[in-house]
C-alpha cells in the first residue's frame, strides 16, 4: 500500500534527528532521519570495494573507512544545520575484524565475513570442541564467517602480528576509537563475531580460550541505549561542536538495523536480499532467561538485553545476480521479469548457488557454485532463473528449520536492494517459500533501521511514519507443489557434494 512521500527536505523535519552511517560491502552511507524516521534528503555516500584474491581474500583498509565515515559527518552536519541532533548511529557488515596497537592504531586490515581463508581452523575447531554445545552457548555455529575460526587463523600463519596486538575489535569499534577517543563493542556486533554468551550478554571465556584471546583485549559491550561520547581530545570533538552532547550509539550489526529498516515489526519474518541474504525474526529473549533452543541450521544473535535475532543467512544473492548480468550479458530487466513470470520447468538447470561457500543451514563455507542438467540447449535466460531457484531453495531450508523452532509462518516483509534489482525474484521466492510476501518500498533499509534504534532510545514517545509497500504476493499452490519436488532433487545434489567436500 502506497502512502505520503517518504523522504521529506531538511526544511519539514520534525526534531530530534539521528544522524545514521552505514558501512557496507560497496559503499559508506550516511543520512539524516527526523524524529518520525523519515530520511531528509539528500543522503550522502563514498563509494569503496574490498580487496579480493582466489586465495579467499576479502579485506579493505580500516583507514580508509575512517576517513570515508568522516566525510560524511561532514556532509550532514551542513545539511543538518537548525536542527538538534540527538543521536549518531552507526552500523557495519558483521564479524568484522581488525587487530590495533596499544595506541589503538591498526596493525591488520579489516577483515570481513567472506574472508575464508579460515577454512581449515574451522574444523580444527571442530575436532577440539563440541559444536553444539558452543552453538547452544553462542547462538552460532564454527564457520569461516565468525571470529574464532578467523583468530586461530591468524595465530596459525603469522603469530609475529599477533603477539603486536593489543586489542581486537570490529571495523565499527575501530571508526569509533579514532574519531571519539572511545568505543565499546554494541550488543549485536559482539553476537555476531560468535564471541558472546547469549543467556549473560557477557563475553563467553570458553570461547575467547578457543580462539586464543583473552577478554582484556577486547572492548565492553553495549546495548543501544548505552551511549558513547566524544573525549576532549578526540577529533570529533574538534570537528563536530554540534554533535558533541549527542548519543553515540555502539556500532549496530547491519543485519539487525536491515531487520528494524525492513520490518520494524516484533515478532515478523523479514527477508533481506543484498549482496548476500538471510531471514530473521526478531524474538523477546532476556538476559538470564536460559536462551532459545535452536535447531542446527540457524543463529541466534542477542542484540540487547531483551531481544535476539534468530534465522539463517544466504551468502551469495546479490553477488550473484551481479556476477550473472555481467558474464552471461543477459538481456534487459523487462525480458528477465517475464522469464521469471513464466511457469518454472523441469528443464531448468540444478543449481548450488554456493559461490563463495555456504553459510546456513549447512554451514560448509569450502562448498562452491554447481551446475547440473546443463547442456548445448541450455540459454543465458534458463542459467539465470536456474541461479535464483537455487537461492530460493536456500532460504527454503531455513524457512524449514524457523517453523521447526517456532512454529508455522504464513508471511513476511521483504526489502534489499536485490528484491528491485532481480526482476521475477519475488514472484519465485513468494512460491517457493509459500509464504504471502510484502515488499518494502524504500532504499537502504539498513539506514532506516539503524535511525529507527537510535529514535527508540532518544525519541521513543513520537510515532514512527509508515513505509510505503507494495501489494502482497500470494503464493500459488501448484507453484508450491513444484518447488517442494524441486527442493528434494537439490538437496540430494547437496548430501552428495557435501559427501564429496569430507572426501576430497
Amino acid at each position: 500500500m502506497a502512502g505520503p512521500r517518504f523522504e521529506i527536505m531538511p526544511g519539514r523535519a520534525q526534531d530530534p534527528l539521528v544522524l545514521a552511517l552505514d558501512v557496507g560491502s560497496t559503499a559508506s552511507r550516511g543520512a539524516l532521519f527526523d524524529a518520525t524516521g523519515r530520511p531528509l534528503r539528500p543522503r550522502a555516500k563514498v563509494p569503496h570495494a574490498f580487496t579480493t584474491r582466489a586465495d579467499g581474500t576479502s579485506i579493505i583498509d580500516p583507514d580508509q573507512v575512517v576517513r570515508e565515515i568522516t566525510q560524511l559527518i561532514d556532509e550532514l552536519v551542513d545539511l543538518a544545520a537548525g536542527h538538534r541532533v540527538a543521536a549518531v548511529t552507526l552500523d557495519t557488515f558483521a564479524s568484522s575484524l581488525v587487530g590495533t596497537d596499544a595506541n589503538g592504531e591498526a596493525l591488520t586490515p579489516c577483515f570481513n565475513y567472506n574472508d575464508n581463508r579460515c577454512a581449515d581452523q574451522v574444523e580444527v575447531l571442530r575436532a577440539e570442541a563440541d559444536e553444539d554445545a558452543v552453538q547452544a552457548l553462542t547462538g552460532c555455529r564454527f564457520h569461516a564467517s565468525y571470529l574464532p575460526a578467523r583468530l586461530r587463523w591468524l595465530l596459525a600463519t603469522d603469530p609475529g602480528l599477533v603477539a603486536k596486538v593489543a586489542h581486537w575489535m570490529s571495523l565499527g569499534e575501530y571508526i569509533w576509537l579514532r574519531l571519539l577517543g572511545d568505543t565499546a563493542a554494541g550488543t549485536s556486533v559482539a553476537a555476531w563475531g560468535g564471541l558472546l554468551n547469549r543467556r549473560t550478554g557477557k563475553w563467553a571465556s570458553e570461547i575467547l580460550d578457543l580462539a586464543g584471546i583473552s577478554e582484556a583485549q577486547l572492548s565492553r559491550i553495549a546495548d543501544p541505549s548505552d551511549g558513547l561520547r566524544p573525549t576532549k581530545a578526540s577529533k570529533a570533538h574538534q570537528l563536530w561542536p554540534s554533535l558533541i552532547d549527542a548519543h553515540w550509539c555502539a556500532p549496530i550489526g547491519d543485519g539487525y538495523a536491515a531487520t528494524r529498516g525492513i520490518g520494524d515489526i516484533h515478532g515478523s519474518a523479514v527477508i533481506s536480499l543484498a549482496t548476500s541474504g538471510a531471514i530473521r525474526l526478531l524474538v523477546d529473549d532476556p538476559v538470564g532467561s536460559g536462551g532459545l533452543d535452536l535447531p542446527r541450521g540457524l543463529w541466534s544473535y542477542r542484540v540487547d538485553s531483551q531481544h535476539s535475532l534468530v534465522g539463517g543467512a544466504v551468502n551469495d544473492v546479490g553477488r550473484a545476480t551481479e556476477w550473472m548480468r555481467r558474464e552471461l550479458k543477459l538481456p534487459a530487466d523487462e525480458v528477465l521479469a517475464a522469464q521469471l513470470h513464466e511457469p518454472p520447468s523441469s528443464i531448468t538447470p540444478l543449481v548450488m548457488p554456493f559461490f563463495t561457500g555456504e553459510r546456513s543451514t549447512g554451514w560448509v563455507g569450502s562448498a562452491r557454485a554447481t551446475l547440473h542438467n546443463v547442456d548445448f540447449s541450455t540459454s543465458a535466460l534458463e542459467l539465470y532463473r536456474g541461479v535464483l531457484e537455487g537461492i530460493v531453495w536456500s532460504f527454503q531450508r531455513i524457512i524449514d528449520q524457523l517453523i521447526e523452532m517456532n512454529g508455522p509462518i504464513g508471511n513476511a516483509r521483504v526489502g534489499g536492494r536485490v528484491a528491485a534489482e532481480a526482476p521475477g525474484l519475488l514472484t519465485v521466492l513468494a512460491d517457493g517459500l509459500s509464504l504471502e510476501l510484502v515488499a518494502v518500498k524504500i532504499k537502504r533499509s539498513t539506514l532506516l533501521g539503524n535511525a529507527r534504534i537510535a529514535l527508540d532510545v532518544v525519541a521513543p514517545e513520537i510515532p514512527r511514519a509508515e513505509v510505503s509497500t507494495d501489494e502482497a504476493l500470494i503464493p500459488d499452490p501448484e507453484l508450491v507443489r513444484f518447488y517442494d519436488r524441486r527442493q528434494l532433487q537439490l538437496d540430494a545434489l547437496y548430501d552428495q557434494m557435501v559427501a564429496s567436500t569430507h572426501t576430497g
